[in-house]
């Protein structure tokens, strides 16, 4: 755990747009690979459609006082190749300096949490390279399978 995480909140991002421009650029840097065509502007007009409680898509921030650590989204897709399965938990970033301090689990639990109120069951993700980190939260493999030329394993909870 890194000593400089002791405690941190999370929040809808609507509540906090400050923050949308640093994340969208981080979400850019991850995963433009994925997306071709993709750009930082893009993702700053996604973000602003997100929205609070009971509104998907939605995206929450971990936050340590004013400093953004990291962030993960409720979308109803992430697939345009698996239309049928819905929503998503997509979007699970935390910036490298606060990596395995429990934020990145504090904020996919908080999207699972989400789900659960609104009913919501199945759950999906899909994940590059990160398929130990989910199945540790509870998470089971679906399928293993090629997305935009990649290797990817889509999940369920």
């Amino acid at each position: 755990m890194n000593p400089s995480i002791q405690s941190f909140q999370i929040e809808y991002l609507v509540n906090r747009p400050e923050y949308i421009p640093i994340l969208a650029h981080w979400h850019y840097m991850e995963w433009s690979y994925l997306n071709p065509g993709d750009s930082v502007e893009r993702r700053i007009t996604r973000l602003q459609s997100h929205g609070g409680p009971g509104q998907i898509p939605m995206t929450f921030i971990a936050l340590q006082g004013e400093t953004l650590l990291g962030s993960a989204s409720l979308i109803p897709h992430d697939m345009d190749t698996r239309m049928d399965l819905s929503p998503w938990l997509a979007s699970v970033y935390v910036a490298p300096e606060f990596r395995r301090c429990g934020i990145g689990s504090a904020l996919v639990g908080r999207v699972v949490g989400e789900a659960r109120i609104l009913g919501i069951h199945p759950l999906y993700l899909f994940t590059t390279d990160k398929e130990s980190f989910y199945a540790g939260l509870g998470w089971s493999v679906v399928e293993r399978t090629i997305y935009r030329g990649q290797q990817v394993t889509i999940m369920a909870i």
